[in-house]
């Protein structure tokens, strides 16, 4: 688990109305139990930052106050720092029980000078956890010397700071403890670091639910690619959508208008002549390129396939039509290109079943229980639990990943699997389809793999499906639910 999965599986957790604050307490009562079980009643020292680790040290310390032990607690930094709602509410405890009537001893370090050699049997390290990065600023540096230099057991929280919580790497210094009492599930730099900063890791479960890790949440969002702020046009992504057919001009019109929605730079739109000038007029930000004049045909397989070789996904199907001689094109066209693609709607059933296996490339195929059925020749059980399973299984044997949409959308890589719960019966409306499909291959041309685009692209296009709900009931069409996009992305 990386430390940006943690944060993501915290927030939805919250989600389903774990509250930080209770993780917090069951992980600072888990170092408590620890040291309980390990040491009887003696000094204790905590070093504790401002951030979400220092937070489980302050819970720590009223449980191991209550438990009969001294402790000794060394906050380094300044409160008015402390950005956590949940930090500052145990920080604002320990302050409150600071009282005269128990052992606690607080030492608030702003400065490195202030910091002294410390004994005990026992030296806490709550002071970074997965916030470290870079070289280390002081004083935070000179705790760790002295946490090191000290002679008693040395136990870090959740991960030993200036520890790599992602590659296990210390780029400066970092606490050398003899155990690391982590939460969850074990942190990828943990598996990869020397014995010499970890020590013994231990597993604690702290109450988050395994629907926190399968159900997409508001933390997933956490994934999103940031925008480099020296970037020039084109360096956010440039998609492809393919699509349209003599009576189809709406749907790659959404696709598009949702893939500049994700917050690419670039949407190029390959279609037909007979619907080039309605989806040219709809919007000046499309660059549209023409192709046969009712249908997408074999002839036009080598303009497309040279298209796309200027951009960084392809968003075929929608609207294409069926007509033999278009699905002729699009095996043509799937089998030869070679960027992240996602196929949807008509796309779906033009497909030929043993394609999917031979195409190098990410793949995203987005079908209902239907469309499911007929490009895979499987019906789609009731149980949730067996739908997972068939979802799953179909995902690794035609290498793509399955996006099976529903009133609980599916998505599969065959290794992981999650489920959305966003949307509503209002989303039955034409185009909702082609909006994900477009939102969706925006966020690959971003950089997001298959799996993670589609999982993202299911959850916001549902919940601006959800927001368009709340001013129109179930009477909004695609492009209603559209305007939604922006806010569902914030």
């Amino acid at each position: 688990m990386t430390p940006k999965d943690m944060m993501a599986v915290d927030s939805n957790a919250e989600e389903l109305g774990i509250s930080k604050s209770a993780l917090m307490e069951n992980a600072g009562k888990s170092v408590a139990d620890h040291i309980i079980d390990i040491l009887d009643p003696c000094k204790i020292v905590i070093f504790a930052g401002t951030g979400g680790n220092g937070g489980d040290g302050f819970v720590a310390t009223r449980h191991l106050l209550n438990n009969g032990y001294n402790v000794e607690l060394c906050f380094i930094g300044r409160s008015d720092r402390i950005k956590s709602h949940e930090t500052i509410q145990n920080w604002t405890a320990i302050q409150n029980i600071n009282s005269g009537l128990n052992s606690l001893k607080i030492k608030i370090i702003e400065d490195s000078s202030s910091l002294k050699k410390v004994t005990a049997p026992v030296i806490v390290d709550a002071l970074l956890g997965t916030g470290v990065k870079g070289k280390l600023r002081e004083p935070i540096s000179s705790a760790i010397d002295i946490i090191n230099k000290s002679e008693g057991i040395k136990i870090a929280v959740d991960v030993p700071s200036g520890l790599d919580p992602l590659t296990g790497e210390v780029q400066d210094k970092a606490v050398e403890a003899d155990f690391t009492l982590t939460f969850h599930e074990i942190k990828d730099g943990l598996k990869k670091a020397a014995v010499r900063y970890v020590g013994n890791v231990i597993l604690y479960d702290i109450g988050i639910p395994k629907e926190a890790e399968i159900f997409l949440g508001k933390g997933d969002l956490l994934r999103l690619k940031k925008r480099d702020m020296t970037s020039h046009k084109g360096n956010n992504g440039r998609v492809l959508v393919i699509g349209g057919s003599r009576d189809y001009s709406g749907a790659p019109t959404l696709a598009a208008h949702a893939a500049f929605k994700s917050g690419v730079d670039l949407v190029h739109v390959a279609c037909p002549q007979s619907v080039a000038l309605p989806i040219r007029s709809y919007s000046p930000d499309f660059i549209v390129h023409t192709l046969s004049e009712e249908i997408i045909v074999e002839d036009d397989v080598d303009k497309i396939v040279e298209l796309s070789k200027n951009v960084d996904s392809v968003v075929i199907g929608c609207g294409m039509g069926r007509d033999a001689e278009t699905a002729t094109a699009l095996n043509e066209i799937v089998g030869e290109i070679k960027k992240p693609m996602i196929i949807d709607a008509d796309g779906l059933k033009l497909l030929y079943n043993d394609i999917l296996n031979e195409i190098k490339n990410e793949v995203i195929v987005t079908p209902h229980s239907a469309e499911f059925k007929a490009l895979f020749g499987l019906d789609v059980p009731e149980e949730l639990k067996d739908k997972m399973e068939i979802i799953s299984k179909t995902s690794n044997e035609n290498k793509c990943v399955v996006l099976l949409k529903g009133a609980l959308d599916i998505i599969s890589n065959g290794e992981k699997t999650r489920l959305n719960k966003t949307g509503n019966p209002g989303m039955t409306v034409g185009g909702t389809g082609d909006c994900l499909a477009g939102l969706t291959g925006g966020l690959m041309a971003k950089g997001h793999d298959a799996f993670e685009a589609a999982c993202l692209g299911a959850y916001i296009n549902g919940k601006a499906g959800d927001m368009a709900s709340v001013k129109y009931e179930y009477h909004f069409t695609a492009t209603d639910m559209m305007k939604y996009i922006d806010d569902a992305f914030r």
